[in-house]
C-alpha cells in the first residue's frame, strides 16, 4: 500500500502490507457501514411492537434506539472523514457497481429513526413531535424518489452487470422510498384526520411502486438462480434482502388500514362506495388478506435465504451483507406481528415473541462478528470491503 499526496494505490496482494494505517483503512469506509445502523434501529422497533411485554422491555428499545442513534452519527462522521482525507472517494462510490448499491442504506437507517420517533418520542411528548414528524416525512418522500430514479439511472449508464451476478442487493435503491408506507403506516396513527389521509396516501402509493419495482428485480433473481446457481457463500446472507419486499409491504399494508376508523366516513368518504360506514372495515379486510399472501411470500424466500446460507456456512467469512440477517427480518416479524393483532391469534402473537428473541441474539452474533473482523483485518482493509474491484 502506498499513500502520496492523498492518493491511494494498492498492491497486488494486500495481505503483504503489515503496516497499514488506520488513515489508509478510513479510505475503505463505505456506505454499507449503514447496514448496521439500519438494522440496530430494526431491533429498536421490533422491541417496540412485539405483543409480549415485561417490566423493562420499552427501556431495552429504548438503549437500542438511542445506540443506533449514536451509531449513525459516528458512521456518518467516519464516512465524511473518508470523504475529506480522498476527495475523489466519493464519486467514485456513487459509481462504483457494488458500493452504490448501499448507498440507500443511509436512507434507510433515516426511515427506521422516523418510526422509532413514533414509537418512543411521541407518546411522552406534545403535538409539537407530531407536527415534526409530519413535516419529515414529506421531506423523506421527496428524497428517497429522487434518489430512486438517480441511482438507477446511474446504475443504467455505468459498468454493465451481467444477471449471472444479480442478487436480491440490486434491490436496494428502491427500498427506501418503498419504506415511505412503513413510515406512514407509523406516523399516521398520531396524526389529526386531515393530514393522516394525505400520509395514508402517500404511503401506500411508494410502497406500490417499491414493492412492484422489486418484483420486476425478483423475476431476473428467480431466473438468475435458475440459470447460474446459488451466489458464492459469502454473498447468501444478502439473499434474506429479498424477504423485505413482501413483508414491509403487508406491514404497511395493515398499518394504514388501521388509520382508516379515525378517517372514514367521519372526515372524509369515498363516492363509490354505497355505505360509507363499511369503508374503514372494507380496507381492513382487503389490506389483512394481502398481508397475509406477501407474508407468505417472504417466508418463501426467507426459507430459500436460510438453506441456502446453511448449505455454504463452513466457507463463509463475514462481510457488512451479513446485516441482512436482520434488517429484512424486521419487516417480517413486525407484519406478522399485524397480522396476529387483527387476527386476534395468541398462537401467531407468541411465534412473533419468539422471533424477536432470536432476532436480538442474531443481531448479538452479528455484531461480535463484525468488531472481530476489524481485528482480524476482514473488512476496512485494501480489497476486503465493498469498494473493492473485483
Amino acid at each position: 500500500m502506498i499513500v502520496a499526496n492523498g492518493n491511494v494505490k494498492t498492491v497486488d496482494d494486500p495481505e503483504q502490507s503489515e503496516n497499514v494505517g488506520w488513515r489508509v483503512r478510513m479510505h475503505h469506509f463505505t456506505w454499507a457501514w449503514y447496514t448496521l445502523t439500519m438494522s440496530t434501529g430494526g431491533i429498536a422497533l421490533v422491541i417496540a411492537q412485539t405483543p409480549h411485554r415485561f417490566q423493562g422491555l420499552t427501556t431495552i428499545g429504548i438503549i437500542f434506539f438511542i445506540l443506533d442513534l449514536v451509531m449513525f452519527a459516528t458512521v456518518t462522521l467516519a464516512l465524511a472523514a473518508r470523504f475529506i482525507l480522498f476527495p475523489a472517494s466519493l464519486r467514485v462510490s456513487l459509481r462504483h457497481p457494488v458500493e452504490s448499491l448501499f448507498v440507500p442504506c443511509f436512507l434507510l437507517s433515516i426511515a427506521t429513526t422516523l418510526s422509532n420517533i413514533q414509537s418512543y418520542g411521541v407518546p411522552h411528548a406534545g403535538v409539537w413531535l407530531t407536527d415534526i414528524l409530519r413535516v419529515l416525512f414529506w421531506i423523506y418522500c421527496a428524497v428517497t424518489f429522487l434518489v430512486s430514479v438517480g441511482q438507477y439511472y446511474l446504475l443504467f449508464t455505468g459498468k454493465p452487470m451481467t444477471l449471472q451476478s444479480m442478487t436480491p442487493v440490486w434491490i436496494l435503491p428502491i427500498f427506501p422510498v418503498m419504506l415511505a408506507g412503513t413510515v406512514a403506516s407509523a406516523i399516521s396513527r398520531s396524526q389529526s384526520p386531515e393530514h393522516a389521509l394525505p400520509i395514508m396516501i402517500a404511503g401506500l402509493t411508494f410502497q406500490g411502486l417499491g414493492f412492484f419495482v422489486s418484483c420486476f428485480m425478483y423475476a431476473n433473481y428467480v431466473g438468475r438462480l435458475m440459470t447460474a446457481g446459488l451466489p458464492s457463500p459469502n454473498t447468501r446472507p444478502g439473499m434474506f434482502i429479498a424477504v423485505g419486499p413482501p413483508s414491509f409491504t403487508g406491514l404497511a399494508l395493515v398499518g394504514i388500514s388501521s388509520s382508516a376508523y379515525r378517517v372514514f366516513p367521519s372526515y372524509t368518504s369515498i363516492s363509490l362506495v354505497e355505505h360509507p360506514s363499511w369503508i374503514a372495515d372494507i380496507l381492513r379486510v382487503g389490506a389483512l388478506g394481502s398481508a397475509i399472501l406477501l407474508w407468505t411470500l417472504a417466508f418463501w424466500f426467507f426459507c430459500i435465504s436460510l438453506v441456502s446460507v446453511l448449505g455454504g456456512l463452513k466457507t463463509m467469512t463475514f462481510h457488512l451483507s451479513w446485516w441482512s440477517f436482520v434488517f429484512p427480518n424486521v419487516g417480517f416479524t413486525i407484519a406478522l406481528i399485524e397480522i396476529g393483532d387483527a387476527l386476534n391469534s395468541p398462537g401467531i402473537l407468541w411465534v412473533t415473541s419468539v422471533m424477536t428473541v432470536l432476532l436480538v441474539i442474531t443481531w448479538l452474533m452479528v455484531i461480535c462478528c463484525q468488531v472481530q473482523s476489524i481485528l482480524n483485518r476482514q473488512i476496512l482493509w485494501p480489497g476486503k470491503d465493498e469498494d473493492r474491484n473485483d
